[in-house]
């Protein structure tokens, strides 16, 4: 063994997370079925560019009066 030799540092939350994956070796899989119903969604992409044609401009300032109605 050499005198450079070092282990590889490990945060204290990194020990953390392998101890919660070595207690339950199916978190992993749970983590991605969350991420799926959250954040994996296909986009319909023709449907998304119809939502944006039919979006109204927004004014400057919102809380402004329309004076010319008066």
């Amino acid at each position: 063994m050499s005198f450079f030799y070092r282990t590889p540092y490990q945060s204290e939350v990194t020990r953390f997370i392998d101890s919660l994956k070595a207690k339950d070796p199916k978190l992993e899989g749970k983590q991605r079925q969350g991420r799926e119903l959250l954040w994996d969604k296909v986009v319909d992409r023709s449907a998304q560019g119809e939502y944006r044609e039919a979006g109204v401009a927004q004014k400057p300032y919102v809380y402004q009066t329309d004076s010319s109605k008066a």
